[in-house]
This record gives C-alpha cells, sequence and structure tokens, in this order.
C-alpha cells in the first residue's frame, strides 16, 4: 500500500498572497479604526465602512482564523491586541505599510516578477508607466503619495528608538537627514537630544507633513527642499541615509554618495541606515532577502553586503568604514564612513 503524502510547507507559501489580502482588505476598509470602540456585527461594520454585509461577515471569519478579530458569537467581532495595529491612531499602526505594500501597485510588481528576471528590468515602471518616484510625485497619485509617506514614517517610527541607542547622536551639533520624508527620524534625534540641531533635506512632495511632524522641535530644525542627484546642503556634523542607498542601483547610489562627499566638511560623518545582505543566507536573514526581491521588482535598487557597501564608499569618496548592528526589531546596521582627504 501506499503512504499517504504529506502536506507540502510549500502550500502554505505559495498561498500566503491569499491572508495578505485579506489582511489588505481590512486596512483599506478601515476595520480596525471601526472597531475601536468595541464589538460589533457585521452590518455594523458594513455601515460604517461602506461594504456589502454578508461578504464582510465571510472577511470577518477569515481574520478571525489569522487572529486579527475574535469572534465573539456568530455574528459580532472585536479586535485582537495584533489587530489594533491596523487602527490608523495606534502608536504602533502598520496600517499604512499594509496598504502600500499590499496594494495594486506593489502587487502587481510582484505579480510580474518572472518577465524582471527575464530581462533584468524592474516590474513597476511596466506595470504603472513610471519610475516609482515620478509615480510618487505626480499630482494625479496624491492619495497614494500620503499612504506612502504614512508608511515609511510608520516603518521609521518602529526602527527610530534602537537607532537612538546604537549611536551617540549627542556628539553632533547639527544632523542632516537626507531623503528624511516627514521628519519622523530627525524629530526622534532631536527629541532625544536637546542640544541638537537638525536639517531635514527631501524633494518638496515628500515634505509635505514634516512642519507636522517637527513642530515639537520646529526652532532647532531647518527644513530644505532639493535633490540629492544635484547637491546636498553644507554645514552639518553628521549625514543620515536612512533606507535611501537601497532604492537605487550602483551608479546612482555612488552619485549621492560623491554629492553628500562634496557638501561634508573634512570632519563630518556619513552614516547610512540600512539592512546589510549577509554572504550566505538563512532562514533567520529571510528578512533583508525579500526587501531586496522588493527593490528588484518595484525599485531597480538592491540589498547590499558589506563588501558591497565599502565599494560603494570607496568609489565615493569616503574610508574607515565601520558597522554597528544588527539593531532590532529590523536588523538595520550603522555604516559610518568619513571623507577621504
Amino acid at each position: 500500500m501506499s503512504k499517504a503524502q504529506s502536506r507540502s510547507p510549500l502550500l502554505d507559501l505559495a498561498f500566503g498572497y491569499m491572508p495578505a489580502q485579506m489582511i489588505h482588505a481590512a486596512a483599506e476598509l478601515g476595520i480596525a479604526d471601526a472597531l475601536a470602540g468595541g464589538p460589533k456585527t457585521s452590518a455594523e461594520l458594513a455601515g460604517e465602512t461602506g461594504a456589502h454585509a454578508p461578504s464582510l461577515h465571510r472577511l470577518l471569519r477569515g481574520l478571525a482564523g489569522l487572529g486579527v478579530v475574535e469572534q465573539k458569537e456568530r455574528d459580532l467581532f472585536a479586535l485582537t491586541a495584533e489587530g489594533q495595529r491596523l487602527r490608523t491612531d495606534a502608536s504602533d499602526s502598520i496600517r499604512s505599510l499594509v496598504r502600500l505594500f499590499c496594494g495594486p501597485d506593489v502587487w502587481r510588481s510582484w505579480g510580474d516578477m518572472t518577465e524582471t528576471l527575464r530581462t533584468g528590468e524592474y516590474a513597476w515602471e511596466r506595470a504603472t508607466g513610471m519610475t516609482p518616484f515620478e509615480f510618487f510625485e505626480s499630482p494625479s497619485n496624491a492619495e497614494l503619495s500620503a499612504t506612502f509617506n504614512a508608511a515609511m514614517s510608520e516603518h521609521t517610527r518602529a526602527v527610530a528608538p534602537g537607532i537612538i541607542e546604537a549611536h551617540d547622536f549627542g556628539r553632533y551639533g547639527t544632523v542632516a537627514d537626507l531623503g528624511g520624508g516627514d521628519g519622523t527620524l530627525l524629530a526622534a534625534l532631536l527629541h532625544a537630544h536637546p542640544d541638537l540641531r537638525g536639517l531635514l533635506f527631501d524633494q518638496a512632495p515628500g515634505l509635505t507633513a514634516a512642519s507636522g511632524t517637527l513642530a515639537g522641535v520646529a526652532d532647532r530644525v531647518e527644513i530644505v527642499a532639493g535633490d540629492f542627484f544635484k547637491d546636498v546642503p553644507g554645514g552639518a556634523d553628521a549625514y543620515v541615509l536612512k533606507s535611501v542607498i537601497h532604492d537605487w542601483d550602483d551608479e546612482k547610489a555612488t552619485a549621492i554618495l560623491r554629492n553628500c562627499r562634496a557638501a561634508m566638511r573634512p570632519d563630518a560623518r556619513l552614516l547610512l541606515l540600512e539592512q546589510v545582505m549577509p554572504e550566505i543566507v538563512t532562514p533567520e536573514t529571510q528578512g533583508v532577502v525579500r526587501n531586496d526581491l522588493n527593490m528588484l521588482v518595484c525599485t531597480g535598487g538592491r540589498e547590499r553586503t558589506e563588501a558591497e557597501f565599502r565599494r560603494l564608499l570607496d568609489a565615493a569618496g569616503f574610508a574607515d568604514a565601520s558597522l554597528t548592528g544588527p539593531i532590532a526589531p529590523f536588523g538595520y546596521h550603522i555604516i559610518e564612513a568619513g571623507p577621504v582627504g
């Protein structure tokens, strides 16, 4: 007699798109916000979210199976502790991250991965007709741009405490955050170090919410709109780039770093806040590998090994690179270097 076949764990991985889209639908509809005040029926939730009640009931049962909601009665649902993180107002919210990375444009880009692997050309531009940066700067995509900026802020808010603990930012007089978006990281640095001054630098669309984020430290920060492919403001003691270099191929990444080098005094420091690709991948390092694949299909950038970062820095005129990390909870490293000469 033949033995019964065991269920392949690959099936759960292959069908992972199902829970991803269930959670995305919950985030998109605002289910967690609607449940913030306590348990509700599917009809009550449908009325608040504009959904079809019988269909929503079926989703809610699925979310109960994922631990996002708890089914109190046949048609009464409440948020779990993890489900609270889909609330817009949660301090540890991931709602915008889910809406961005499970949204239609990233979704289509991942769905076109096979063509990217055949051609080496990233999928986002095929899917949208624009580079991701052109896409989010377009006035016609203002709502999606707001979601992108909110998602970046959510992620930065999660990693900022570990970064602040891992490096002595108090030794600087002024820190410039290049590509810093709404200023979430810079605000955290300035709150942690009352004598520190900051400069926030990004393209104008990325700075839309910066004045609100930095309101509590406005007297110690300068907000400057610009393009780091053209030039970078001078005068800072440290130049921070968080999750910037991984967006670009080596040529463009080197151009950014050379502009930083040109703006820096001899005693200034460059601080790259990035994940570092291990030379040998293990199951524990799958996060950075998946991020690398996301760069492959969405931006044309890449995650880099320590050796690859050192080559970039050397080509751009930096030396004496050192690495601190990995830093919980997402395994970031602080790559510090100084200008040559």
